[in-house]
């Protein structure tokens, strides 16, 4: 199958399969007489597998891990498991930082009185400057 195939198959772009192909995610297809790329159904799997892996989070090297133990067929649930625990661990992690940073958004929209006046905790919090110095207003 060729890469356009493909593309449409898996909704990956052909950029993206040849990059996946480049860094050696997925196995290099075969090579036709005219240098197009025969994509076999085990190819094809494995694009989708990195096409799904990747819209949950799992990085590219993490994709590759994933793909060499789709493809092992000694690999432990185990493995797996645990691979997947770890991208979980990250993404709370993430998920704790953004709530952080939700927060203080929500604080300073708070705190900001959104007036004509030059006072800003928003600009003060940002800048680190002292909210009870005065403000200079050129009006």
């Amino acid at each position: 199958m060729n890469i356009s195939q493909v593309s449409k198959l898996t909704g990956l772009t052909a950029k993206s399969i040849r990059f996946y192909e480049d860094k050696g995610i997925i196995q290099a297809p075969l090579r036709l007489d005219n240098g197009y790329r025969d994509y076999s159904e085990a190819q094809i799997e494995q694009l989708k597998m990195v096409a799904r892996a990747r819209a949950v989070g799992f990085h590219l090297d993490e994709c590759k891990a994933l793909v060499d133990l789709a493809s092992d067929p000694c690999r432990t649930s185990f493995t797996v498991k645990e691979t997947t625990k770890a991208k979980l661990a990250e993404v709370d992690k993430k998920l704790a930082e953004l709530t952080s940073i939700r927060q203080q958004l929500v604080d300073w929209i708070n705190e900001c009185p959104g007036d004509e006046g030059p006072d800003c905790p928003i600009i003060n919090g940002l800048s680190g400057t002292d909210p009870k110095k005065e403000s200079r207003c050129c009006k």
